[in-house]
């Protein structure tokens, strides 16, 4: 990467490394919450969490929740809080934008979603280039 790349555009080039390393090719837009999402079984459980590890540094779940940054309380809190078995992650920029990533089982205990989204001072440019690097434009 290039030593004098913006912030935002490193921010992206670590989502793509991601995108390239996840379990699953196929991501989807979710209008709620404006962000990407996959599913995938949970025999991919694994494999998932060492991709979702490589990126995302920091991890919040129910118990945590109070320790965790604002911006990720605000995205527990508008998504309808976080059960037993949901985790949020994040790696903090220290730039205007954050990425996170929500951890989010069906219940059925076969099926696992995973969101990837930005926190921050975001603009329509930035879900724009979000739903491009992930191909889930509709």
């Amino acid at each position: 990467m290039d030593p004098g790349a913006s912030s935002t555009d490193k921010l992206f080039k670590s989502l793509e490394r991601f995108r390239q390393t996840w379990v699953k090719q196929g991501w989807s837009w979710d209008y709620r919450l404006e962000c990407v999402a996959s599913s995938f079984h949970v025999d991919s459980t694994a494999e998932a969490e060492r991709s979702v590890s490589e990126t995302f540094l920091e991890m919040y779940d129910y118990r945590t929740m109070s320790r965790a940054p604002d911006y990720i309380q605000e995205i527990a809190e508008s998504s309808g809080g976080v059960r037993a078995d949901q985790r949020i992650y994040t790696t903090r920029t220290g730039a205007r934008l954050n990425p996170y990533a929500m951890w989010w089982p069906w219940g059925d205990e076969i099926t696992i979603s995973l969101r990837v989204g930005l926190a921050g001072y975001t603009s329509d440019q930035d879900f724009t280039r979000l739903q491009l690097e992930f191909n889930a434009i509709s």
